[in-house]
């Protein structure tokens, strides 16, 4: 599944990214939006941004909002002349750059928690969590990710949080 999930990545048009794409790093301003953050802009895969808007670490939105979100995303795009693919393959592409990054997402916390005591980030897992047992269910490929996540993850979270 990694692989799979590095290859997608890989193989996506790339373009300019945020790679810090969210709400929290865009101001209203007249007569556009400004985006703050942006040091860490580098080349990345065309779905990065718009899966990190849409799959934000503080809110979530219902999946059937977030997947017309990116039809738009992807019409505009088109119509811009950004490299995009078609849009049954785009929404792969998207879903599983999300899958990749909340993994990574998860991660990170783990590692503030375990490494560096900072635990008020595992709060925020189960949103991750949901974000995977959402989109998971969509392919076939990356079953394995779903026993996983059912086998050995979701256990050591639910044992962890009756301690």
């Amino acid at each position: 599944v990694q692989r799979r999930l590095m290859d997608n990545a890989l193989g996506q048009p790339q373009v300019l990214t945020h790679r810090d794409f969210m709400p929290r790093n865009l101001m209203p301003t007249q007569p556009d939006l400004a985006v703050l953050d942006f040091q860490d802009c580098v080349r990345g895969p065309i779905a990065y941004d718009a899966i990190s808007l849409f799959k934000d670490a503080f809110l979530s939105w219902p999946l059937a909002r977030v997947d017309g979100w990116l039809a738009s995303y992807h019409q505009r795009a088109t119509q811009a002349g950004l490299p995009v693919p078609t849009l049954q393959r785009f929404q792969r592409d998207a879903d599983w750059m999300g899958v990749q990054r909340h993994l990574k997402i998860l991660g990170i916390f783990a590692r503030l928690h375990y490494r560096d005591g900072k635990s008020k980030y595992l709060r925020d897992v189960a949103r991750f969590i949901r974000y995977l047992d959402e989109v998971l269910p969509r392919y076939e490929e990356l079953q394995p990710l779903i026993r996983l996540l059912d086998q050995v993850i979701k256990p050591a979270l639910r044992s962890r949080a009756s301690a």
